[in-house]
């Protein structure tokens, strides 16, 4: 099977942050009631009539040019033809030949090596609702996604992307930038971010396109990386036992981990498109694209190269901290304070990292503030406290969202400073241990002295001044 390759065509749909439906005034938000967010136009109900969303229209734009692509001035609505039971009017109101967003890329990066990946289109269209199968032969609809405005995103054939870790890359960065840019909150737990791959395989080298199968509304990254892997040793078993794959759509069932068939690929021919004929072209001007393109934040590449430069952190850590633009803002707001921009970035990556995976949280949900993580930081920097302190000083300020100074005085964790104290604490050690003391005086086995030092600091609970101790040993073995 090494001799096989995958070419996948990714196909992303993003629901769009509008307060209100691609073409009607009904409320734009997830979960609720079902069907209490639907009126006469998301219904599909005879003599209703769209009006465009224009800032749906705009989020498009802006992706487009995020993405680097062209921008369709005369962009048209069609009208996309098929049934199905969440789709009531029977059709869908899409774009087919003039999109909004045409011809552009995004790099990802993978093995140390950059990739480009080319983009065909970047549409609007409006959402469907969504089927609930229940146990036995019952099907029951909600409409109240029906209508959400809903941008697809498209890449260019020939594809581009040769495995599955690209294509998980090419979603991340897809992802990263759709959220920079304020347009999708990437949810895809919530459905509001789905993923589309086409996979074929083909002979490693060759040129020829296999017939792809697509694999239907992935949700998440590990599911896009393993339902494209599995595709690729079940299509190569089916063509080496001398079978043929057949053009279709294939679900995912996560709990198996294999894919499975659903319905046969639709051609582009049999949705039968046709002009909206409710909606009248766009009218894309310069000075529209400008405004908006004036309004863009800084993406994601952007951001993480001014990390590296401004900053002078490792590149693997900008690009760890550009992965949101919550959590760069984050990131920036703690080293504006703290003035220390790789501790800053050892203590975001690292424990505060490690307490919001362990709860759940996202980084705007955090209950430590940038201004209180920045002064952990420098009263680690100043010597309040030991980095040891420190670890119990942010799991405090995280169960009760405190100021770190709060804390240090009601718990008594400021450090030891008396040098009196400290050389008690040395002394009591060096009787304790005089097997370590003469393996270091009389053995050179200085190795052995990190030992002493750390049953000083266990002594003090962590809050003797380190540099203190340190010289206080160093002075006493020199005797």
């Amino acid at each position: 099977m090494s001799e096989y390759e995958p070419v996948v065509g990714m196909e992303c749909h993003a629901e769009l942050l509008t307060e209100s439906k691609m073409f009607c005034g009904c409320k734009n938000e997830f979960g609720g009631e079902p069907n209490t967010r639907c009126c006469p136009v998301c219904l599909g109900m005879p003599g209703s009539l769209p009006v465009m969303n224009k800032m749906a229209v705009e989020h498009v734009i802006r992706t487009s040019l995020a993405l680097n692509c062209q921008i369709t001035p005369n962009a048209k609505f069609d009208r996309k033809n098929y049934y199905y039971p969440d789709l009531p009017k029977g059709y869908q109101i899409s774009e087919y030949d003039f999109p909004i967003g045409v011809k552009g890329w995004l790099d990802i990066e993978v093995g140390g090596e950059t990739k480009r990946i080319h983009i065909l289109r970047v549409h609007l269209e409006e959402d469907t609702g969504k089927l609930f199968h229940v146990l036995g032969d019952e099907s029951f609809v909600d409409y109240n996604r029906s209508g959400v405005p809903l941008m697809e995103i498209v890449t260019d054939f020939p594809p581009d992307i040769n495995s599955a870790e690209e294509a998980r890359a090419y979603l991340a960065k897809l992802r990263a930038i759709l959220t920079y840019i304020g347009v999708c909150d990437g949810k895809m737990e919530e459905g509001s971010l789905r993923c589309e791959p086409n996979v074929s395989i083909r002979l490693k080298g060759s040129n020829t396109f296999g017939t792809k199968t697509e694999i239907k509304n992935l949700n998440s990254f590990r599911a896009v990386q393993r339902g494209i892997d599995f595709e690729l040793e079940r299509q190569a078993e089916v063509i080496e036992s001398g079978g043929r794959i057949v053009q279709e759509t294939r679900g995912w069932n996560d709990a198996k981990q294999i894919t499975f068939s659903q319905r046969s690929k639709e051609g582009a021919e049999e949705y039968r498109y046709f002009p909206e004929p409710d909606l009248v072209p766009l009218n894309i001007t310069e000075e529209w694209i400008e405004a908006i393109r004036n309004s863009m934040p800084e993406l994601p590449d952007a951001r993480r190269n001014r990390f590296v430069e401004q900053y002078g952190i490792p590149a693997y850590d900008a690009t760890v901290l550009t992965d949101s633009r919550a959590l760069a803002d984050y990131f920036e707001a703690v080293v504006k304070t703290s003035n220390d921009p790789k501790a800053s970035s050892n203590w975001v990556m690292g424990e505060l990292a490690r307490l919001q995976n362990a709860n759940g949280k996202e980084i705007t949900e955090c209950p430590i503030t940038p201004e209180n993580l920045a002064t952990l930081i420098l009263r680690i920097n100043d010597s309040t406290i030991s980095g040891k302190i420190a670890k119990s000083l942010i799991e405090e300020m995280y169960s009760t969202g405190n100021a770190p100074d709060v804390i240090i005085e009601e718990k008594g964790w400021k450090t030891v400073k008396d040098s009196g104290a400290i050389e008690a604490m040395v002394e009591k050690v060096f009787v304790e241990n005089p097997q370590i003391v003469a393996d270091i005086k009389e053995r050179g086995l200085v190795q052995k002295r990190g030992f002493l030092v750390g049953q000083v600091m266990k002594a003090s609970q962590g809050k003797a001044d380190p540099a203190e101790v340190n010289r206080l040993v160093d002075a006493k073995l020199a005797q």
